[in-house]
């Protein structure tokens, strides 16, 4: 029966990409989709046949002109990016404390908008893809159904390494840039989590219990007892056995949306000279805007005799590319990563997920939240190489490329490990189970 599907993505490019391949599938189904999203996305979504319910995170400025999609979280990042150079420890304190109260300042803000949205539509299912909880969507009387578009670590446990840390996994053997450090300093990372967040947490909770839902876990932002939980990962790199999770949780070993425009190779990389790789170089909608990282890999992989696909991010006109090189601002990456030999990547759990969905491997650098966790899961997995973003010796991310582009050994492995993920069609799997809720939701109230 025809449902009404509402979905709630983070305002950046990866979690609503996300939900946009999920809603697509459901559309095309029958069912009405309405996207609450943040202002900025204001025009993006209802071209798909969504219907589009913006919502303000903040009190809009007086003279605000129109923004660009995703913006809110590119001028905070921007404001932010001089924290990506600590270890992950220190920026508990700077980044990741200040990212999660940010969260929740919006959450706070627009919880009378997100009534009033669901009031107006009354959704048979909400889907929520974010990090911190918006209470209006559980307290609605519609099941909900939570995505986890980062990182599986999102949801920790004591045999994983604790989020946003980048450290190894126990198992780790591997001769990576952090493979020396113990499991021992998994505890200290969490006793600084727990000293730089506590506080935040408690009274986020209190809210939360006070606008009618029920308490968060123990230093958690979103609940897990759901009607029913996502995570968007492949088996071949997840934590279960670490780490294994409820009957709630169903795994989409990728999520790679149909609705990209086709790319054509450009003739300027199509033709290359023998033994010459195709690469792929992308930090992200958000990572992109630091232009003095983004030029320096320019120029650094511009010494090489492979060819690039560069996607300039928001800054794009002041970065200057390479002879050996295309790109642009944007580029419908669904339709590039297939085309090319070795993906250079930020650890955006998007880009990760669709690289090996395509069987591709990585060089990650990671900039902030999920993505040292990502780096280092590529790494200690050997599907890819875990480099120092800011600290890396010219040579090392040269030979990197020539190391992972000779590897017919690895790149043969991958292409069975992206052949399995394609097969499983995580898209579909999120969305029958969004559907399957929503039904069982109709039929009981019916």
């Amino acid at each position: 029966m025809p449902l009404t599907i509402m979905f709630w993505p983070e305002s950046a490019y990866g979690p609503t990409n996300q939900c946009i391949g999920l809603a697509a599938i459901l559309r095309d189904r029958g069912h009405t989709i309405v996207f609450a999203a943040e202002s900025s996305w204001a025009g993006k979504l209802e071209p798909f046949g969504f219907v589009e319910e913006l919502v303000d995170l903040a009190e809009p400025a007086e003279d605000a002109a129109e923004a660009d999609a995703g913006k809110f979280w590119t001028d905070f990042i921007a404001e932010t990016a001089p924290e990506f150079r600590k270890p992950t420890i220190q920026q508990l304190a700077t980044f990741i404390q200040p990212t999660f109260q940010a969260l929740i300042d919006g959450a706070k803000y627009c919880e009378p908008r997100l009534r009033e949205i669901i009031a107006k539509h009354r959704p048979d299912v909400i889907v929520e893809d974010n990090v911190v909880l918006f209470p209006a969507l559980v307290t609605s009387g519609a099941p909900f159904v939570r995505i986890v578009s980062c990182s599986p670590l999102e949801v920790p446990g004591p045999g994983v390494p604790p989020p946003f840390s980048g450290l190894p996994s126990a198992d780790s053997s591997t001769e990576s840039p952090v493979a020396s450090l113990a499991a021992g300093q998994w505890e200290a990372y969490r006793a600084e989590f727990d000293r730089t967040h506590r506080a935040m947490w408690a009274d986020f909770d209190a809210w939360v219990r006070a606008q009618g839902a029920d308490g968060l876990p123990e230093l958690e932002f979103m609940p897990r007892a759901n009607a029913a939980n996502l995570y968007v990962y492949p088996a071949e790199a997840d934590y279960l056995d670490a780490r294994p999770l409820d009957d709630s949780w169903t795994r989409m070993d990728s999520s790679v949306r149909g609705t990209d425009d086709e790319y054509v190779l450009p003739a300027e990389v199509a033709d290359r000279p023998d033994g010459a790789g195709l690469v792929y170089l992308s930090l992200g909608s958000l990572g992109g805007a630091d232009v003095e990282l983004m030029q320096r890999l320019v120029d650094v992989l511009g010494t090489t005799r492979h060819r690039f696909i560069v996607s300039k991010g928001p800054q794009a006109d002041r970065i200057n590319l390479a002879d050996n090189m295309v790109g642009a601002q944007m580029l419908p990456q669904t339709k590039v990563i297939p085309q090319v030999d070795l993906v250079i990547s930020h650890g955006g759990n998007n880009t990760v997920t669709e690289s090996l969905h395509f069987g591709k491997p990585l060089i990650v650098l990671p900039l902030f939240w999920d993505q040292y966790e990502n780096a280092q899961r590529i790494d200690e997995l050997g599907f890819g190489v875990r480099l120092d973003t800011y600290a890396f010796p010219d040579a090392e991310l040269t030979d990197a490329v020539d190391r992972l582009l000779a590897d017919t050994e690895l790149r043969a492995r991958l292409a069975d490990i992206g052949s399995a993920i394609r097969a499983r069609d995580g898209l579909r799997v999120g969305a029958d189970v969004i559907e399957r809720v929503g039904n069982q939701h109709r039929a009981s109230v019916d």
